[in-house]
């Protein structure tokens, strides 16, 4: 019996809303900098994998088998890992723990 009265509570409450004026406050909000818009920053699957692993740039190059710099390229975005390096980085980014197995 109290959820139904919730759910008429609700249901009012949302009757009476006016969608118009409430986005136009968010706007203006925004545009004052009263609200700072959260930032998602996407992490490329290399750093994962490192990250995870816990090693340094150089420890994990070496440990997967590719030069620091092809790394580095990885994580900065100018390359992307093909073939079995890309399914390595996976793998780890899974199971950190079987990068301390590899070399």
């Amino acid at each position: 019996m109290n959820k139904k009265k919730n759910a008429q509570e609700i249901e009012k409450w949302e009757n009476g809303r006016d969608l118009i004026a409430e986005i136009s406050q968010g706007i203006t909000e925004l545009n004052s900098g009263a609200i700072v818009p959260k930032r998602i920053v996407e992490v490329s699957e290399a750093i994962h994998a490192r990250r995870m692993s816990g090693f340094s740039q150089s420890e994990f190059a070496n440990k997967i088998g590719v030069s620091v710099r092809t790394y580095q390229e990885w994580e900065q975005g100018r390359r992307d890992p093909t073939g079995a390096a890309r399914v390595l980085l996976h793998l780890i980014s899974k199971k950190p723990e079987l990068v301390a197995e590899l070399i």
